[in-house]
């Protein structure tokens, strides 16, 4: 019998790269609870109480248990380590999150994350910048170019948008970039006073950023993967190839 040798599954591999880059750079590997109740999941956060992602359409409740969620972004961390440590911080959290929406080639109802969080005394925009450039090199190479644009999210002010040059055409457009030679990777932005105080942190001496990247739409771009139902699907065709 043919001796056959296991590959390991491109998720796995690009979630314990991003990881590894991150231990690299000083980080510390930090885990939430997937099964979450409503405050770190939204209230701690600063979401409003009318908040639309708190909706049906968005959110995973768990009927019979009380203010109880599916964890909805791995930013549930954010808070609980901060009721824990006293800064500086500097945590990466990977993990799974859920969302109630239609499945599709680009989205699923389970999905990976890693959020970041740094806070320290004087920390900065061009902090977030300098690390995040610094991190994209590191993953995808040195060519690689980014961009920050204004966004909007409650748990941090200000917010942004990040984009990474396209590494399949160099930034000249293809259809992976939807020819306009950017892709889009992650939020981030200056954590919100409002969730440095549900830490126990005074955000009068102390400031941070945060930022989180949907994992898998990285391991379909960077692997070529067209449906992200594959990845999911068990298919060793699919981990076979890599």
């Amino acid at each position: 019998m043919e001796e056959t040798k296991g590959n390991i599954h491109p998720l796995s591999r690009t979630m314990d790269e991003i990881v590894r880059i991150f231990t690299d750079m000083g980080f510390e590997i930090a885990l939430g609870p997937e099964m979450e109740n409503e405050y770190y999941n939204f209230d701690a956060l600063n979401f409003p109480k009318n908040h639309p992602a708190r909706d049906m359409q968005d959110t995973f409740w768990l009927k019979g248990v009380k203010e109880t969620v599916l964890r909805t972004h791995t930013s549930n961390a954010q808070v609980r380590f901060m009721e824990k440590n006293k800064p500086p911080l500097r945590i990466v959290v990977p993990g799974k999150v859920f969302r109630h929406e239609a499945t599709d080639a680009t989205h699923e109802t389970q999905f990976h994350q890693i959020e970041g969080l740094v806070v320290g005394e004087n920390v900065t925009l061009p902090n977030l910048k300098a690390t995040l450039e610094t991190f994209f090199k590191k993953l995808f190479g040195d060519d690689v170019k980014m961009r920050m644009r204004p966004s909007f999210f409650p748990f941090v002010e200000p917010g942004v948008e990040i984009d990474i040059s396209c590494f399949l055409c160099g930034g000249s457009g293809c259809s992976v970039c939807k020819k306009s030679g950017w892709i889009e990777v992650m939020g981030a932005g200056m954590v919100h006073p409002n969730v440095l105080i549900a830490g126990g942190i005074d955000p009068r001496k102390y400031a941070g950023f945060a930022f989180g990247m949907g994992v898998d739409r990285l391991v379909m771009v960077k692997y070529g993967i067209e449906d992200v139902r594959l990845i999911y699907s068990g298919d060793l065709r699919l981990v076979n190839q890599f």
